[in-house]
């Protein structure tokens, strides 16, 4: 078939139909009737086994010899029984995933995830670490080209000063790359093949510190009722007391959450730090002394939050506040067994409830269930948590509350 010549077809002219003239061997020009001049190569796939029609461009954006170039290298491509097409593709798609492959993007992307799973307390250390140990380290990188050695290294520098973050964050990477493997950012997870034992040192294993001395944890109570500071931090001190939730639990505790009439507190699952959607909301019973304290703070705080910081803004106070408090009021101590934060009233509670198990004979689910902990085994998480604790609860609580009481005037 006659070749197409570079010099005739700027003056070829429409009709009024769409016509083509063949350059041979599959490539050849449709002129529109608009006067649109098109490049078309034709040919047989040997996957599909059936003719296909890729697009090569604009004349004269493509010039006659670039046309047949292009031609050429489709020719190549089905003598190794590759489809152009396809393979254009694919390369599209390898262009999307080197794209959003870079460390940085896949990071943020997981975030996104990442935030809807974990407390706001544990999202933002965790984005603290990459922001600070992590990104830097392969800023600019895709994370298909991160090698094994890269990532011990990292860990290693990371274990030198803080061998307790340097483990979480062998536990944040191996997440990472399990998502960015699952979205075809990189092949499998480098991760799984590094061992954690040979590489960190294990941390030893330090329980948060906590009270349990009758008469510390009395001068604990007398502290904190006759705190001078802010009003929302001696409140959240007084409630965490009475009721031990969680540090993320109680600085954003909201007014929504409390049913006063009915004596119960309902936090969403999601606001919890176990967020399995399967699971019931979070219910415990407010006490005597818990409701006084309530309408107390009713007086001073308006708005969303329970504990808010001062002045008009509608923010809750920090986590870190009520510890700070507990620092200046000198449980700072823990040599002499006098210091505690926010997170130890839980096993204060705890301790206490199990030495007195004879006053209040509540079942150790129940126990479990005023702190929110999740029980091992996936089978006995399902049935434990459809159970109905609140009338246990209701013991349990107003039998600590009167304990606390008690030490208080005594």
């Amino acid at each position: 078939m006659s070749k197409l010549q570079a010099i005739t077809l700027s003056k070829l002219k429409p009709k009024e139909k769409p016509y083509t003239l063949a350059d041979g061997n599959g490539l050849s020009l449709l002129i529109k009737t608009d006067g649109t001049k098109l490049w078309e190569f034709r040919y047989t796939s040997p996957s599909k086994l059936k003719r296909r029609k890729s697009s090569l461009g604009k004349f004269p954006d493509v010039p006659l010899a670039l046309a047949r170039e292009k031609a050429q290298n489709y020719r190549e491509l089905l003598s190794q029984q590759i489809d152009p097409l396809d393979k254009k593709q694919e390369d599209k798609i390898k262009l999307k995933i080197d794209q959003d492959g870079i460390f940085e993007k896949v990071v943020n992307e997981w975030f996104i995830k990442q935030e809807k799973e974990l407390a706001r307390s544990t999202y933002t250390r965790k984005v603290g670490q990459f922001e600070n140990d992590v990104k830097p380290f392969f800023k600019g990188r895709l994370i298909s080209t991160i090698k094994h050695p890269e990532i011990v290294k990292l860990l290693e520098m990371k274990a030198i000063k803080a061998p307790e973050s340097a483990s979480r964050l062998f536990q944040y990477l191996n997440n990472l790359w399990q998502f960015a493997t699952m979205k075809g950012y990189c092949e499998f997870n480098i991760i799984a093949n590094i061992h954690k034992k040979t590489i960190l040192t294990p941390p030893k294993k330090k329980n948060y510190p906590k009270i349990t001395d009758l008469e510390t944890l009395k001068e604990l109570i007398e502290a904190i009722y006759s705190y001078k500071g802010n009003y929302s931090t001696k409140n959240a001190l007084k409630f965490v007391l009475h009721l031990p939730l969680r540090a993320d639990n109680l600085v954003n505790l909201k007014w929504e959450y409390l049913d006063l009439d009915n004596n119960l507190l309902t936090i969403p699952r999601f606001m919890m730090k176990a967020k399995d959607e399967n699971m019931a909301d979070y219910k415990m019973p407010l006490t005597p002394q818990v409701i006084e304290i309530l309408k107390e703070q009713r007086l001073f705080a308006t708005g969303t939050f329970v504990f808010k910081t001062d002045g008009y803004a509608d923010v809750p106070i920090n986590a870190e506040t009520p510890n700070r408090a507990l620092e200046r009021m000198g449980f700072n101590d823990e040599l002499a067994g006098r210091k505690t934060r926010l997170h130890g009233f839980r096993g204060t509670f705890r301790s206490l409830a199990d030495t007195y198990q004879s006053e209040h004979n509540i079942s150790y689910e129940a126990k479990e269930r005023a702190l929110d902990h999740l029980p091992k085994n996936a089978v006995e998480r399902a049935y434990t948590h459809r159970a109905d604790y609140i009338k246990e609860l209701e013991i349990l609580m107003n039998w600590w509350s009167s304990y606390l009481d008690k030490l208080y005037i005594l």
